[in-house]
C-alpha cells in the first residue's frame, strides 16, 4: 500500500474516532447522529476501502479503490445529514463496485465458497466482499422502506444497526488472512474443522442479526454462546497452525479484542433477562463492546493488511499492543463519558496508528493471497 493511501486511511480512521467524542464539543449534540459519522468513517470508508485495495493486484490504489474511497464519503455524509435518496443511489452504486471487484477476482457466481477443494481463506475472502455488497444493498432497501414505503416494520430496521453489517466484512477478511497464515491443509480433518469454522461464523452471524431484528433475545443468547465457542476454537487452530511471523501478535492481540467483545455482548444480551430492564441502562456496556470491535480487533486485522508487503516492520510490538488495548478498552470508552479522557484517548490511538502504518518496513514475506 502506498504512502499516500496510508495517510488518507490515517486521516479518515482518527476521524472516525474524533467523531465518537463530538457531543462533548457541539452545543445541541442530541440533534446531530455523529454516530454515523463515527461508525461509517470506520467501517465502510476505511475498511471497505482496504478490503477493496486488497482484494485486487499492485500496491496502488486503482480507480475502483478511488471510486469506492470518495463514493463512500459522499455516503457517509448524505446519511448523516438525513439525505435518503443520495444516500440510496451511494448505496447501490458503491455495492455495484464491491461486486465488479469480487467478480473480477473470484467468479461471477460465488461457486469456490461452496466448493470443498477451496482453500478456507479464500472462502473468507470472497465472503467478505459478498457481505458487504449485501449489506450495501440492505441498507438501501432499509432506507426506501422506512423513508418512502413502511412495507414492513422493526423497531431494530434502521440504517444505525448497519454498524454489524459493515464490520462483519473486516471480521471476514481478518480471518481469510489468519487462515492464510495457517498450515494443515494436508490433513483431511484440519480441512474439515476449518470449513466447519467458515460456515459456524457466517451462519451464525446471519441468524444472530435476524434475531436481533425479531428482538429475540434468548436466541441471540444461543448464537451467541455458539459463535464464541467457534470464536475460541479458531485461536487455538491459529496459535497451534499460524507461521510464526510478526503479524501473528497483532492478530492474536485482535482474537483476544474479539473474545473480549463476544463476553460483553453475552453479558449485554443476560441483562435483558434482567427485571425492568432498558437498555439506557446499558448502554455504557454497549459502548465498551463497539469500540472493542472497531478500533481493537477490526483494527488490528486492518493494520495487518495495510502493511502487507512491509512485515517484518521495525517497532516494539509489545509496547504497541499494550497501548492499542489501553486505548479501546478503557481511554475511548471512559472518553465518551468523561471529556478529559477524550483527548487521551484519541492521542493513543494517533500514536498506535502511526506507528503501524509509518514504521520502518523490513523485508518479509507478502501475504498468501497476493
Amino acid at each position: 500500500m502506498t504512502l499516500t493511501l496510508r495517510k488518507i486511511l490515517m486521516i479518515l480512521m482518527s476521524t472516525a474516532l474524533g467523531f465518537g467524542f463530538m457531543h462533548h464539543l457541539v452545543p445541541g449534540a442530541s440533534l446531530y447522529n455523529f454516530e454515523r459519522l463515527h461508525i461509517f468513517l470506520f467501517n465502510l470508508c476505511s475498511g471497505g476501502t482496504i478490503l477493496l485495495h486488497y482484494s485486487q493486484p499492485g500496491r496502488k490504489a486503482n480507480r475502483l479503490t478511488a471510486a469506492f474511497l470518495l463514493l463512500s464519503l459522499a455516503f457517509a455524509l448524505c446519511a448523516f445529514f438525513d439525505r435518503y435518496l443520495a444516500s440510496v443511489i451511494l448505496a447501490l452504486a458503491l455495492a455495484a463496485l464491491v461486486e465488479t471487484v469480487r467478480i473480477r477476482r473470484f467468479s461471477l457466481l460465488p461457486a469456490g465458497i461452496f466448493r470443498a477443494t477451496e482453500p478456507v481463506f479464500l472462502k473468507f475472502h470472497q465472503a467478505a466482499l459478498l457481505c458487504l455488497s449485501s449489506a450495501l444493498v440492505i441498507s438501501a432497501l432499509v432506507m426506501i422502506n422506512n423513508t418512502w414505503l413502511h412495507l414492513v416494520s422493526f423497531p431494530m430496521l434502521k440504517l444505525d444497526t448497519f454498524f454489524l453489517g459493515f464490520s462483519f466484512p473486516l471480521s471476514l477478511i481478518t480471518m481469510a488472512v489468519m487462515f492464510s497464515f495457517m498450515r494443515g491443509d494436508f490433513s483431511r480433518r484440519l480441512r474439515r474443522l476449518k470449513n466447519a469454522e467458515f460456515w459456524t461464523v457466517n451462519l451464525g452471524v446471519i441468524i444472530f442479526f435476524l434475531f436481533i431484528l425479531y428482538e429475540k433475545p434468548a436466541a441471540q443468547m444461543v448464537v451467541t454462546w455458539i459463535l464464541f465457542a467457534a470464536v475460541v476454537l479458531m485461536y487455538f487452530l491459529y496459535h497451534r497452525l499460524g507461521k510464526a511471523v510478526q503479524q501473528k501478535r497483532f492478530l492474536t492481540s485482535g482474537m483476544f479484542f474479539l473474545w473480549y467483545t463476544a463476553i460483553t455482548g453475552i453479558i449485554y444480551i443476560v441483562l435483558h433477562f434482567v427485571p425492568d430492564f432498558s437498555p439506557r441502562h446499558a448502554k455504557w456496556l454497549l459502548r465498551m463492546h463497539s469500540f472493542a470491535a472497531l478500533y481493537g480487533w477490526n483494527l488490528s486485522g486492518l493494520a495487518v493488511i495495510c502493511r502487507s508487503h512491509d512485515f517484518p516492520i521495525r517497532l516494539n510490538d509489545r509496547l504497541i499492543i499494550a497501548l492499542h488495548w489501553l486505548t479501546a478498552i478503557v481511554l475511548a470508552p471512559l472518553g465518551t463519558y468523561w471529556a478529559p479522557a477524550a483527548p487521551a484517548a484519541l492521542a493513543g490511538y494517533l500514536v498506535v496508528l502511526y506507528m503501524m502504518l509509518f514504521s520502518k518496513a523490513g523485508r518479509g514475506p507478502a501475504l498468501q493471497e497476493e
